[in-house]
């Protein structure tokens, strides 16, 4: 009994210290994120992982950060390689807890940027499905996700920006495409914009919504705000550069 009792404390000790060493690695992942050292961070989120396999803070980020690398990247191997690994990351996180917000969310993002490389039309539609099936997943585990109605925002957007070719194509497709609108674009924008008032990107999409809205008051309320937020993402310069610009013209 003795023996039992004593093997029973060492297991504890051993799970509190991994946790305590998986957070101290969270908290440097995320210092370096603040820092904008974004290939020192996703290594950190990586190391998170070998130590805890199933960490879905850990999978999440490294599933956005590798799609922010791929995104700005202008080598077509390179992108597809950026991209497939998140999937494969937002795949475990998907795996780990299927009932996570942050995981469908995950799921979610990543469709929306493979349909960026995804030359076959039918898996392009069916990536489009996909982004809007797991935002839709997220928001009902958790209505108040920040990325989540992010997502759900610009999925609405790019569905009615799309010219009448491919849109008419789209839906011939797939006669079962979700419906699209322009006042939820603005609706889930701002809402996530209300969830997280320093997410510089949401800002971008929803100058461009109300832009497709011909709303220039709102334009000019929306960039005024976007510009003086503060650089959280190495995206964030460029996209804050050009809302600038616009800014200035529409003045």
């Amino acid at each position: 009994m003795k023996y039992l009792f004593l093997l029973l404390v060492l297991s504890i000790s051993i799970n509190l210290s991994k946790a305590q060493d998986v957070a101290v690695l969270l908290k440097v992942a995320e210092n370096y994120e603040r820092d904008l050292k974004e290939t020192e961070a996703l290594n950190q989120y990586k190391l998170v992982l070998t130590n805890d396999p199933n960490n879905i803070k850990a999978l999440v980020k490294t599933a956005e950060i590798s799609c922010a690398i791929g995104s700005r990247s202008e080598n077509k191997n390179e992108k597809r390689l950026q991209y497939e690994s998140a999937l494969s990351f937002s795949k475990r996180a998907l795996a780990a807890d299927n009932n996570n917000a942050d995981a469908n969310y995950a799921m979610a993002m990543v469709a929306g940027k493979i349909t960026e490389i995804e030359s076959d039309n039918k898996k392009k539609i069916a990536l489009v499905i996909d982004i809007k099936n797991y935002a839709n997943k997220a928001l009902t585990i958790n209505p108040n996700h920040a990325r989540a109605n992010f997502v759900e925002g610009r999925w609405h957007y790019e569905m009615i920006t799309l010219n009448s070719v491919k849109r008419t194509a789209a839906k011939l497709m797939n006669s079962d495409l979700p419906p699209s609108s322009l006042d939820s674009a603005t609706f889930y924008l701002e809402k996530s914009r209300q969830l997280d008032p320093y997410f510089v990107q949401c800002y971008y999409y929803l100058n461009k919504a109300y832009k497709e809205d011909s709303k220039p008051t709102k334009q000019i309320e929306i960039l005024s705000k976007m510009v003086k937020l503060p650089t959280r993402s190495i995206d964030d310069i460029a996209l804050k550069a050009d809302g600038a610009k616009e800014l200035a013209d529409l003045q």
